[in-house]
C-alpha cells in the first residue's frame, strides 16, 4: 500500500476542505468582521481540528425558514405592530424619553404591552417556591421551557409537580435544550406523556451531547401558567441555583414573575420555539385569553427576543441604546461581560458624558476563558472611571441592567458574543421607575457582599493573569 498517495490525499482533502469553509465564512455567511478573523485563524493555525470545529461551532443558521408562526397569528401580530407603530407617544409622559428606544425594539418584532404586577425574585429557594406554588395552582395549561434542567433534587420536584398536573388534564407542555439538559432521558417522560404531557427538546441529537448544533443553543427561560402568569429571567433547574453546589455557593440571580398581556407576549415566543424544536406543525394554544385585572399603574414592558435567525443582533442594539439614553447612572450585572467594541464604545461615551457606571461581575470563573476575557474588559473601562465590582458571596448570576432608575432589562442575555450572536435569547425591557429603584437598590445591597476592583489592583495582577487575558481576548469572538 502507498501510504505516501494516502498521506498526500487526505492532505489535499484537508486543504480543500479549509479553503471551502474560509470560503463559506468570508461569502456565504455573514458575520461579525472579529468572529470572521478568529475562525480564519483556527482554520489556518489548525487545518484539520478547526475543520471539525468548524462543522460542529461555525454554521450558520437559515434565517427564513426557521419559525413558522400560522398566517392568521402572523397577520394580526403585523396588525398589531402597525398599529403601534402609528400611534404616537405622547411628550410629556414617562415614555417619551424613550419612545425611539421602542421604536427601534419594535423592529425586531417586539410590542410595547404592560404587566399588571411585577415581582422580582433574585433567591433561587423564593423562585422555585413560588414557580412551583402557581404550577399546583394551575387549571388549565403550563408552558414551561429550560437551557438546563436537571434530574437532581430540584429538577425532580418541578418535574414531580408538572407531572402531577398532567394527570389532573392540566395541559402541560415542557421544552428544554438538548445540550444544556444533556442528561435528561426520553425515558424520564414515559409516564408524563402516556398521561397526556407533552415535551420537545431544542436540537436535539441521536449523538447527545455530540451535537451538530451544539454552538447554537436555546438559552432562554421562562414559563407561562393559565395564560396569566408568566416568568423570566436567568435562573435554571438545579441544585446549585439553590446555593446547594460547594463550589459556587450563594447563587445570586434575578427572575422575573409577572401579571398580565405580558404574558401573550411570552407565550408567542414559546410557542415559535416549540414548533420549531420539531418538524410536525402544531396547532398553537387555542385556550382564550383570560380578562385581566386593571390597574392604576401598569408597567410598560417589551419582550424582546434575538438569535441566531435574527435579521440583526436586536438585543445588543437594545442594551446599547438604552446605555445611550442614560443622563445619571447605568448598573450592570452580569457573568460574563466580553462586549464587541460597538457596546465598549458606548459605555465609553456614557462615561465621558459624566455618566457613572457600575458593573458587578462574579468573583469566581465557571468558565475560564470566559472570566479572564471579562476581566480584561472590566480592567478597560476601569481606565476610563467605571466603578467594577466583583461579587464574592457566591455566584453573580443575574442579568440586569438598570438606566437612571427608571428603566431596566432583565432576562437571559450575557454581554457576550455568544448570546448577541449565537444563542436564543430573550430579555424583559420595562420602562417603569418604581421597578427599576428596586433592581437598582437591589444592585447596590449587592456592593455590600462584593469587592471593588479599583485601578491599582487592577494593575497589580500577575503575569499569568496578564497572560490569560491575553489569550482569552483573542479567542472572545467566538467564545
Amino acid at each position: 500500500m502507498d501510504y505516501t498517495l494516502i498521506l498526500s490525499f487526505l492532505f489535499y482533502a484537508i486543504f480543500i476542505a479549509n479553503v471551502a469553509a474560509a470560503i463559506a465564512i468570508l461569502f456565504f455567511e455573514r458575520r461579525d468582521i472579529s468572529a470572521t478573523w478568529a475562525w480564519l485563524m483556527i482554520l489556518f493555525f489548525l487545518p484539520i481540528i478547526g475543520f471539525l470545529i468548524y462543522l460542529v461551532l461555525g454554521r450558520s443558521l437559515k434565517q427564513d425558514t426557521f419559525y413558522h408562526v400560522p398566517e392568521e397569528r402572523r397577520r394580526v401580530r403585523e396588525q398589531q405592530l402597525v398599529s403601534q407603530d402609528k400611534t404616537e407617544i405622547a411628550p410629556n409622559t414617562p415614555l417619551s424619553p424613550y419612545r425611539k428606544l421602542i421604536q427601534a425594539n419594535r423592529a425586531s418584532g417586539a410590542l410595547l404591552t404592560e404587566a399588571t404586577d411585577v415581582r422580582t425574585l433574585f433567591d433561587g429557594h423564593q423562585k422555585f417556591d413560588t414557580l412551583l406554588a402557581d404550577i399546583q395552582g394551575a387549571h388549565i395549561e403550563i408552558n414551561i421551557q429550560y437551557f438546563i434542567l436537571k434530574r437532581d433534587p430540584l429538577g425532580d420536584r418541578l418535574l414531580t409537580a408538572l407531572f402531577e398536573q398532567a394527570k389532573r388534564g392540566v395541559k402541560v407542555r415542557i421544552l428544554y435544550d438538548a445540550v444544556g439538559s444533556w442528561k435528561l432521558k426520553a425515558k424520564d417522560f414515559d409516564a408524563f406523556k402516556k398521561d397526556g404531557g407533552e415535551v420537545r427538546s431544542f436540537f436535539s441529537s441521536p449523538l447527545g451531547i455530540l451535537n451538530l448544533r451544539i454552538n447554537n443553543r436555546n438559552h432562554r427561560k421562562l414559563c407561562t401558567i393559565d395564560r396569566r402568569i408568566g416568568y423570566i429571567g436567568g435562573f435554571n433547574v438545579g441544585s446549585e441555583y439553590l446555593g446547594e453546589d460547594e463550589q459556587f455557593g450563594y447563587w445570586r440571580d434575578t427572575h422575573l414573575r409577572v401579571l398580565g398581556p405580558v404574558v401573550e407576549e411570552l407565550e408567542y415566543h414559546f410557542e415559535q420555539d416549540w414548533d420549531a424544536a420539531s418538524k410536525e406543525r402544531t396547532d398553537w394554544s387555542t385556550t382564550p385569553i383570560p380578562a385581566h385585572d386593571r390597574t392604576n399603574d401598569p408597567v410598560p414592558v417589551q419582550i424582546v427576543t434575538s438569535g441566531p435567525t435574527s435579521e440583526s443582533e436586536y438585543l445588543k442594539n437594545m442594551l446599547i441604546q438604552m446605555i445611550l439614553t442614560a443622563e445619571k447612572s447605568i448598573y450592570i450585572q452580569s457573568p460574563y461581560f466580553i462586549p464587541d467594541t460597538s457596546f465598549m464604545d458606548a459605555c465609553k461615551i456614557a462615561l465621558a458624558s459624566g455618566v457613572t457606571l457600575k458593573i458587578m461581575i462574579p468573583n469566581q470563573p465557571d468558565h475560564p476563558f470566559v472570566y479572564w476575557a471579562t476581566y480584561a474588559s472590566v480592567g478597560e473601562l476601569i481606565q476610563h472611571g467605571a466603578d467594577v465590582y466583583t461579587y464574592d458571596l457566591g455566584f453573580m448570576h443575574a442579568k440586569t441592567i438598570v438606566v437612571d432608575g427608571k428603566i431596566a432589562s432583565v432576562g437571559t442575555t450575557n454581554i457576550d458574543a455568544r448570546s448577541f450572536r449565537l444563542n436564543f435569547e430573550m430579555n424583559a425591557i420595562l420602562y417603569h421607575q418604581a421597578v427599576a429603584e428596586e433592581l437598582e437598590l437591589l444592585f447596590l445591597s449587592d456592593v455590600a457582599d462584593s469587592e471593588k476592583l479599583t485601578i491599582e489592583k487592577y494593575a497589580a495582577r500577575s503575569r499569568m493573569i496578564r497572560f490569560k487575558e491575553s489569550i482569552s481576548r483573542l479567542l472572545s469572538p467566538i467564545l
